[in-house]
């Protein structure tokens, strides 16, 4: 088992840049419906290695990297280590530190309902253990569950990714069920690194604005801000009979049993990571305007810049009693506009890192452009589904897999990057202990 000595690497005092590596897996097809891989999608198997040398090459301290369960997984209690070997090896061979996915949408495809199958928590912990075991000389930071308040809208309410659930019963159904696999997969972790553990939860920001308070919006406005913590909540033990969902998880099918098990089995991020873009992390609700939310009838959003970015912070860090990570962000633009939110984004943080929010992390993601989740969806080539967010541009290849072309935005990183590593460690004003998820 790993040990940790001295304190832990994000609680030095200093910011820590990193980067991400867009890692959504949904294997499952049906017609009218392809796989979305976006590891083979960007041929980041094929060049993984080059891959983490790129991350190393701007400065990245650490990387935000998904394990694809289904390849590793590929039946019930067999295991193909083959290339996630290949890639560990590459993290121990650059020195970047990986901060480890565990689940990123995908499951493997014999697990038939996918996080409806009333043995995925256990399927997710038996995986995590795995992976844990495996690579505990490489990894020992793990987020169990990525934004795991998306995967429940998309597969749970929106019916949009398998299971193909709808509803309020199909989003709790999923919420519980991610939640019973992130604590079981957490305690699972913990039980085979010990102190040497690290767990970063991460979660979307989700805000509301504008006519929230009107009546043909209040209720639902006021839902959706309880809801956008409600994976979270559970995992950490804070959904008693007061919370403000009490009632809508009983009225589909969560028991108190089963919310004494969540309070009885609690974890506990050591960091919270906050996933948040300026152009989408904030809904606008339009007075006389109703809209369901999400990919079927999208409401349309605010740029709340940089003061929303402080301000979905400044919500965790007090709500879970945690240092936080701005564990995603960039804007989809040419450099110019991609450099002029990096700069104003790490401004602003250290300003409030100043103010006293305990802020240890900034990641830009991604290293490099990924692809539209509307591949699924569609007929027309990848090149067609390109999204340009990052240091690196993904060039089509004729003769081979594609080219990472590196753009300015890489050189900006970069700068910021190295001036964090070489700034002298400052201590952070504490918020605190944890606390109850306010009302």
């Amino acid at each position: 088992m790993t040990e940790q000595t001295g304190p832990a690497w994000y609680d030095d005092g200093r910011m820590h840049f990193g980067l991400g590596i867009e890692d959504t897996f949904v294997p499952q097809e049906r017609p009218g419906e392809r796989a979305v891989d976006e590891y083979e999608l960007t041929d980041h198997y094929e060049l993984v290695e080059a891959d983490l040398a790129l991350a190393a090459s701007v400065g990245a301290e650490f990387l935000r990297w998904g394990v694809p369960w289904h390849r590793v997984n590929p039946a019930p209690g067999q295991w193909d280590w083959t290339w996630l070997d290949r890639a560990m090896a590459a993290f121990g061979e650059t020195g970047i530190r990986p901060v480890v996915d565990l689940l990123h949408y995908g499951t493997p495809l014999w697990l038939e309902r996918e996080f409806a199958h009333p043995d995925y928590p256990e399927r997710a912990a038996e995986y995590a253990v795995a992976v844990a075991e495996r690579y505990a000389d490489v990894a020992t930071d793990y987020t169990p569950v990525n934004e795991p308040m998306i995967h429940a809208l998309f597969s749970g309410e929106y019916s949009y990714w398998p299971p193909y659930l709808s509803g309020r019963s199909g989003l709790v159904q999923i919420s519980s069920a991610l939640a019973r696999g992130f604590v079981l997969s957490q305690r699972g972790i913990a039980e085979v690194l010990g102190e040497a553990a690290t767990f970063v939860h991460v979660e979307a920001t989700m805000r509301y604005a504008g006519d929230t308070a009107s009546p043909e919006h209040r209720e639902n406005a006021e839902r959706l801000r309880h809801q956008a913590f409600l994976v979270e909540d559970l995992v950490t033990g804070h959904v008693g009979q007061a919370h403000p969902l009490r009632r809508m998880l009983g009225e589909n099918g969560v028991s108190d049993d089963l919310l004494e098990w969540f309070a009885s089995n609690a974890v506990q991020p050591d960091v919270m990571g906050v996933n948040y873009y300026p152009r989408h992390s904030t809904e606008l609700f339009e007075a006389g305007v109703h809209h369901g939310g999400g990919f079927a009838d999208p409401r349309p959003t605010l740029d709340d810049g940089t003061a929303g970015l402080v301000a979905s912070l400044r919500d965790y860090a007090e709500r879970y009693g945690a240092p936080v990570m701005l564990t995603e962000t960039c804007v989809t633009d040419s450099p110019e506009v991609r450099i002029d939110w990096l700069d104003r984004s790490v401004a602003a943080l250290a300003q409030a890192r100043a103010e006293g929010l305990p802020l240890v992390g900034y990641t830009w993601w991604p290293l490099f452009d990924m692809y539209e989740w509307t591949y699924r969806h569609s007929t027309a080539p990848r090149a067609d589904h390109r999204l340009s967010m990052g240091l690196f541009d993904l060039v089509e290849n004729p003769a081979g897999p594609l080219l990472r072309r590196r753009n300015p935005v890489a050189d900006r990183f970069r700068e910021h990057a190295l001036a964090a590593a070489s700034a002298s460690p400052s201590p952070l004003a504490a918020l605190g202990g944890p606390t109850s998820p306010k009302d």
